[in-house]
């Protein structure tokens, strides 16, 4: 559980980081200068913050799968008949 709790705090804190920055480059560019190019550059931050927070949330769950795959119930492939148009497949 050690593991995912630092992942998930280092992938909040870039973030959130980063999702700051981007806030501000926006504001910045869209009430101060009015500049197109920084409003774009704040709005390509922002949507970068985003993913990089689901794709770390995104490997926290990944690994919390991995470690319970073990206590899963194991899964048998389905049973065909066979009488299928196919034959047994």
């Amino acid at each position: 559980m050690q593991s995912r709790t630092k992942l998930l705090n280092a992938t909040k804190f870039v973030g959130g980081s980063v999702l700051s920055i981007g806030i501000m480059m926006f504001l910045v560019g869209f009430l101060v200068n009015g500049s197109n190019l920084l409003i774009s550059i704040g709005i390509g931050t922002i949507t970068g913050s985003v993913f990089i927070f689901l794709i770390g949330l995104f490997f926290a769950a990944t690994e919390e799968m991995l470690a319970k795959s073990d206590k899963g119930i194991p899964s048998n492939p389905l049973q065909t008949k066979e009488n299928t148009p196919f034959g047994k497949i």
